[in-house]
């Protein structure tokens, strides 16, 4: 008996956008996760909405660029539909870069009187000063928003069911979970650093400050070495390390106190802010760092993943394309570079 028009497996921000814009095109929808839904990297995350990164990879920065631009739509509609406020911000980011570093166009230079009237704690470090306009959201409160929706929209959820394997059978797609087997026409991939090959997990770990001053800092601020995220609440996120060190999450107490020593040459007053919370989550990376969307090269299974330090900012676009592949429409964009045939195929 058919479980529902599709099984998403994996419980992100990519597998529950994919499954609110499914739903909303009137598919029945199951989502499947191994543990707690929205627990793993995407409530992780900075929540930095930065498409023209320098390090965003050429390929993907048309699709970044549509997905930062739909995004304040994307999280009107959850917050619509949830009922929770995700803090979405539209102060934009300071970026100091080193001498000779590419400058992107969207980036506008400052001058040591324009960041002072903007920021005037900050300080540049003899650094090349710019403003982007980019937003920034809070992930843990969007995976929260995001799961409500879905779920007042009608898709259904099983937590603590891993997913083993999925296969093409003649009529249908079987998914062989922990839990047992769930069948249905289409199966999508989003597991995140669990989907496998090509993918693979890169720890970044991350804290939480509670400044004084709760209107200390207005704009993110992304460094060489270190980026701080404002958040309406008081806190400021410092981040984050990138490390290849397979599945280990653990939280190390000299690598924070470097962020925190980092960050804290920047913006001085965070230097005696408490430490209220530190954590790690797992990036799903790709040995070209874009992701892989698509059918995975069986029948009925698409892949969305390998999202790597961009899983929030993508996942509206991811959604859209996702969703018009499985119900048989164009992509709406060109996302050949993003094929999985480009890699030996992802598991399933």
């Amino acid at each position: 008996m058919k479980s529902a028009d599709v099984i998403i497996a994996g419980a992100g921000i990519i597998g529950v956008s994919i499954a609110l814009e499914l739903r909303e095109r009137g598919a029945s929808v199951l989502v499947l996760d191994r543990g707690v839904a929205g627990q793993e990297s995407s409530s992780a995350a900075a929540g930095m909405l930065a498409p023209a990164d320098p390090e965003t990879p050429p390929a993907l920065r048309s699709m970044a660029l549509e997905s930062a631009r739909v995004f304040p739509e994307y999280v009107r509609k959850i917050e619509s539909l949830s009922g929770v406020t995700t803090d979405f911000r539209r102060h934009g980011t300071i970026a100091f870069l080193n001498a000779g570093a590419t400058v992107p166009t969207e980036y506008s230079r400052l001058s040591a009187a324009d960041l002072h009237r903007l920021e005037p704690r900050l300080q540049s470090q003899g650094l090349s000063a710019f403003l982007i306009r980019e937003d920034t959201v809070d992930p843990r409160l969007l995976m929260q928003a995001a799961l409500a929706a879905a779920r007042r929209l009608g898709v259904k959820f099983r937590e603590n069911t891993e997913v083993k394997e999925i296969r093409s059978g003649e009529n249908e797609v079987e998914v062989l979970t922990t839990c047992g087997e769930f069948t249905s026409h289409t199966a999508i991939n989003c597991r995140g650093a669990w989907a496998g090959a090509p993918v693979r997990p890169r720890k970044g770990q991350m804290l939480y400050l509670q400044p004084a001053q709760s209107d200390l800092l207005q704009h993110v601020v992304h460094a060489p070495d270190a980026y701080i995220v404002p958040r309406s609440s008081g806190k400021t996120l410092v981040g984050a390390t990138v490390e290849d060190v397979g599945f280990d999450k653990s939280v190390i107490p000299s690598t924070i106190d470097g962020l925190l020593r980092t960050a804290a040459r920047y913006l001085p007053e965070l230097a005696s802010a408490p430490i209220v919370d530190s954590w790690a989550g797992l990036r799903p990376g790709t040995p070209d760092n874009m992701p892989i969307l698509g059918l995975s090269g069986k029948p009925g299974i698409y892949v969305a993943g390998g999202h790597f330090r961009n899983g929030i900012l993508l996942a509206p676009i991811t959604a859209k394309i996702i969703a018009n592949l499985v119900t048989n429409k164009d992509a709406g964009m060109d996302i050949t570079a993003f094929a999985p045939s480009r890699f030996a195929p992802a598991k399933t």
